[in-house]
C-alpha cells in the first residue's frame, strides 16, 4: 500500500508542477506536459482491464469463475533535454504484475513494479540505441501492447514460447526503399527477465529481427503493431516479421520468464541454452485483419532428474477478424501448441477462439469477449472458457 501510495503521489505531484503548461488533449491521448524552457516533455496514461474468466470441464464438470483486475498500470514517456533522447517507463500496479516467486532467488525480494525503464536517443538519422528494461524484438503479438489485443488476451504460443521483457541495450533501425520499409532490430540483454536485481547466472541474450513492410507503412505509427483494421487500411497493408535468439545458459523454463528449474535431487539451478526462431505477419485492409505466427524454440541439452523442463518445441497461431462500420468486430483464431519430446515442460494442445468486441474509442475504451474450446493430446477431457474484459485508458 505504501508503494501504491509514493507512485500516486509522485503522478500527483509532476501534475501539479507543470499544470500551467498542459498541453490541450483528449481521452486515449494521456495528459502531456512540457516545461517552461522546453527542455523535456512528459506524457502520462492511466489504464486498468477489468476481467472475468469462466471454464468447465467437460469431463469432471469441475467449474470455476474468476473476477479480476487484469492490469491497472501507470505509463510515462516523453524527452529529455533533446528531442533525440526520449525515455518511457511503465509501472504495474497488479498482483499478476508485481508478484514475486518465492524462489526466486535473482530479484530484491519485493515486489516488481517496474514493467518497462528505458531510455532511447537517436544517433543517426536511421538508427537509435535503447537502454535499460523493456520488451525485446520479438514475435509480434507479444511486442503489441496487452491494450492493443484483438482478443482478450495473447494466444498460447505466445505465453509458451515468447522472449518477453529483458535489460540490456538494443539497437533499432529503419529503412525506406521506394514503398518499401526495412526495420532491423539487434539486442544484447541479461537474459533472465525484468527487474532481476542480484547479479546474472549463465549467459547473455542475442537477438536480432527484421521487419518488411513490402507495401509501405500502415495508416498509423504504429498500425504493424496494433490488432484489428481500426483504421481500415484504404490499400492492403502487410508487414512481415523474422527474429532469431540465442540465450546463453539459461537458468528459466523460457528463457526470460516462467519457473525456475532445478535438480530434483541437489536442488541446485539447471542451466540450458536455448534457441528461438520466430516469424510472423500482419495484413490488413478495409477492416479485414489477420495476424499469424509460428515459434519454434529448441535446447541444446537434455535434461534428466530436474523439478522443471524447459519450455521446448513449436507452435502456430492463425487469426483473423472483420470490423463493422459500427465498431463491432468479429474474429476467430485456432492454435497449436507441440512439444519436442519427453524432455519438454509442454503438453501438445490446441486451442479454438471466437471471439466480439465493441471499440468505443479504439483500443481506449472497448469491451471484448471470447469463448475457447481448449484440447490436450492424450486427455480425454476438454475445457471450455469463457471470457469478458473491459478496458480503458485515458
Amino acid at each position: 500500500m505504501k508503494k501504491l501510495s509514493l507512485v500516486l503521489a509522485i503522478a500527483l505531484t509532476t501534475g501539479q508542477m507543470f499544470a500551467q503548461t498542459i498541453n490541450k488533449t483528449k481521452f486515449g491521448k494521456g495528459l502531456k506536459f512540457m516545461s517552461e524552457d522546453s527542455s523535456f516533455t512528459m506524457k502520462f496514461h492511466y489504464r486498468q482491464q477489468q476481467l472475468f474468466i469462466g471454464e468447465f470441464n467437460d469431463v469432471t464438470e469441475k467449474q470455476s469463475a474468476n473476477f479480476m483486475v487484469r492490469r491497472s498500470r501507470l505509463k510515462f514517456s516523453g524527452y529529455a533535454f533533446t528531442p533525440k533522447l526520449t525515455y518511457k517507463a511503465e509501472i504495474g500496479l497488479t498482483g499478476r504484475d508485481i508478484s514475486t516467486s518465492s524462489e526466486d532467488k535473482f530479484g530484491s525480494g519485493s515486489s516488481r513494479l517496474i514493467l518497462d525503464a528505458v531510455l532511447k536517443y537517436k544517433f543517426a538519422d536511421h538508427w537509435s540505441v535503447w537502454v535499460g528494461q523493456t520488451k525485446l524484438p520479438g514475435n509480434r503479438e507479444r511486442v503489441i501492447s496487452s491494450a492493443d489485443l484483438q482478443f482478450v488476451d495473447r494466444s498460447m504460443v505466445n505465453s509458451k514460447f515468447n522472449i518477453d521483457r529483458d535489460m540490456g541495450l538494443q539497437l533499432r533501425g529503419k529503412y525506406k526503399m521506394g514503398k518499401m520499409v526495412l526495420k532491423p532490430s539487434f539486442a544484447i540483454t541479461q537474459g533472465q527477465g525484468r527487474d532481476v536485481t542480484k547479479g546474472n547466472t549463465g549467459g547473455l541474450d542475442y537477438t536480432a529481427h527484421l521487419d518488411i513492410l513490402p507495401l509501405g507503412a500502415f495508416s498509423s505509427k504504429k498500425g504493424d503493431y496494433t490488432s484489428s483494421d481500426l483504421d481500415r487500411e484504404e490499400k492492403p497493408k502487410i508487414a512481415f516479421g523474422f527474429t532469431y535468439d540465442y540465450n546463453d545458459r539459461v537458468v528459466r523454463q523460457g528463457g526470460q520468464g516462467k519457473k525456475y528449474v532445478k535438480d530434483a535431487t541437489s536442488g541446485d539451478l539447471v542451466t540450458n541454452s536455448l534457441s528461438t526462431f520466430m516469424a510472423d505477419l500482419i495484413f490488413k485492409y478495409k477492416g479485414v485483419s489477420i495476424l499469424s505466427e509460428y515459434i519454434t524454440k529448441s535446447a541444446e541439452h537434455e535434461r534428466i532428474g530436474t523439478s522443471h523442463k524447459f519450455n521446448t518445441g513449436s507452435g502456430f497461431n492463425f487469426q483473423m477478424g472483420y470490423l463493422f462500420k459500427s465498431n463491432w468486430e468479429i474474429a476467430s483464431r485456432f492454435t497449436t501448441i507441440l512439444n519436442d519430446g519427453k524432455f519438454s515442460g509442454l503438453k501438445d494442445q490446441e486451442e479454438y477462439t471466437i471471439g466480439l468486441s465493441k471499440y468505443i474509442v479504439g483500443h481506449k475504451l472497448k469491451l471484448q469477449s471470447d469463448i475457447s474450446k481448449i484440447e490436450t493430446f492424450g486427455i480425454k477431457d476438454d475445457v471450455y472458457r469463457v471470457r469478458m474484459q473491459m478496458e480503458m485508458q485515458f
